[in-house]
């Protein structure tokens, strides 16, 4: 005797029903054994005096006018007018143009300046690039092909550079820089 009574008896007359699908099971993943990546370890944090300066751009279709000053880089790659004084880098881009006075740690110059360089420590003229005014730097490299009309003194300590024109060199526009 059973002590359950089946609520469903089974009746002659219905018809079986088909047994329910087999749902198939996603096969297991396969092991991944590609190497991971990891990001690139951080540097080390710099002292505040040698801290890495960052670079502003001004971009190729923009013209701007007004006054740069401060520690970071500047790239021109646009139209700029007005005054440039950082204690970083400027570079002066092919195709670009800067009107006004530079003072900067370093100068490149690959498109044109119509101003003067009143202070560098080294700059750099490429052989598109192009200086209308007067330049005085540490050090000045000029690629053949460039342009200047001004006048340069490099080469000379900052004290000597402002008491005489001894190292000055005058530059016409018509003359290679390499000749």
């Amino acid at each position: 005797m059973s002590i359950w009574k089946d609520q469903n008896p089974a009746r002659k007359d219905s018809i079986p029903l088909p047994p329910e699908p087999v749902t198939q099971r996603d096969p297991p993943a396969a092991a991944d054994f590609s190497p991971t990546t990891t990001a690139p370890p951080r540097p080390a944090p710099v002292a505040s005096n040698e801290r890495e300066l960052k670079e502003s751009l001004i971009a190729a279709d923009l013209t701007i006018e007004g006054k740069i000053e401060g520690t970071g880089h500047i790239r021109i790659a646009g139209k700029f007018k007005g005054d440039v004084n950082v204690q970083g880098d400027l570079t002066i881009e092919t195709g670009a143009k800067l009107n006004g006075g530079v003072r900067a740690k370093k100068v490149t110059i690959a498109g044109e300046l119509e101003g003067n360089i009143e202070s560098a420590s080294r700059v750099e003229l490429l052989s598109s690039g192009v200086i209308i005014g007067d330049l005085k730097a540490g050090s000045l490299t000029v690629a053949a092909g460039s342009r200047m009309r001004g006048q340069a003194d490099f080469g000379w300590e900052e004290t000597k550079a402002t008491s005489g024109k001894s190292g000055s060199a005058n530059k016409d526009a018509g003359n290679d820089a390499a000749s």
